[in-house]
């Protein structure tokens, strides 16, 4: 055999060796080389894109590819609420056992791991729909703001045209057998004239003294020494605040912000509305009644 033959022969080989040597490593890596295509398959890991909606946990809360998902941009009301059943069932007829597309904002998932998502059916916002039927008030995260301007303008209509269970109809002042079983002594209707509502329902008395009942679920003091006392659900979905200003602490047990979290409460006051959620001042311990 001549010397170039062999040579040939040994470039062939060598090739053939360095092929088979790329087939398997994509084989066993699942790696493909770059043709100049996009070859990555789609992934809904991130839980976006088209998604079969398999359960309603409650008005604002679904499980879809077996994930807890948070309607994003509203919030509807807790078991025990006056719209509890009308918003879970209008979530149903709409979108349970059906495809949606599920789009993100900024925040991925909330505290409780939840997915936070805004969900489309026929491109029509489902979070928007809810808000516009008066069956959810706005609610956002500072930087999940984007249909923020279309879900307040929504919620304002259904205000002012009295829409849905939130804002239709006669005033829905919790039951007193709904409220929570704790034995109040001074914040009572008997004793002080006014009508008890539940936290989540603050929203619908602005201007109004009312004695609003519920679980401080967190509380806080700002940089300026300034107590926030959230109801109901933890900040920025929190239903109501009660607000001590720092002039005010000294009239209070030490450390409010300590000794009023996790309790159930009532507190009595003129609710007022400060960025589209409702507050009592509380200038006066009187004003606040531990169950």
């Amino acid at each position: 055999m001549k010397q170039e033959d062999k040579i040939i022969i040994a470039i062939i080989i060598s090739a053939l060796i360095i092929a088979g040597s790329i087939f398997f490593s994509i084989k066993l890596t699942g790696k493909s080389v770059d043709n100049g295509y996009d070859n990555k398959p789609l992934s809904n890991n991130n839980l976006i894109g088209q998604h079969i909606v398999t359960k309603i946990i409650d008005g604002d809360t679904i499980i879809a590819e077996g994930e807890n998902v948070r309607l994003i941009g509203m919030d509807t009301d807790e078991r025990g609420y006056p719209c509890y059943d009308e918003a879970k069932e209008r979530l149903e007829e709409l979108i349970l056992n059906k495809e949606v597309r599920l789009e993100k904002d900024q925040t991925d998932k909330d505290q409780y791991q939840r997915y936070l998502r805004y969900i489309f059916l026929d491109d029509k916002n489902i979070n928007l729909k809810l808000v516009e039927e008066g069956l959810a008030v706005a609610r956002f995260y500072p930087e999940d703001v984007k249909y923020k301007d279309e879900i307040i303008k929504a919620e304002a209509q259904a205000r002012e045209n009295k829409l849905g269970c939130k804002w239709g109809g006669e005033e829905q002042i919790k039951p007193k057998e709904q409220l929570n079983n704790y034995s109040w002594s001074k914040l009572t209707p008997e004793k002080t004239g006014l009508s008890v509502i539940g936290a989540c329902n603050a929203g619908n008395y602005i201007n109004k003294e009312m004695i609003v009942e519920g679980k401080i679920a967190d509380a806080y003091k700002s940089k300026t020494n300034t107590i926030f006392l959230n109801l109901e659900k933890p900040y920025p979905n929190h239903c109501f605040t009660a607000v001590i200003f720092s002039s005010d602490i000294y009239k209070f047990p030490e450390n409010p912000e300590d000794y009023y979290a996790g309790k159930t409460a009532r507190i009595k006051g003129m609710i007022k509305e400060y960025e589209g959620k409702p507050e009592i001042i509380l200038e006066d311990v009187r004003q606040i009644e531990e169950g």
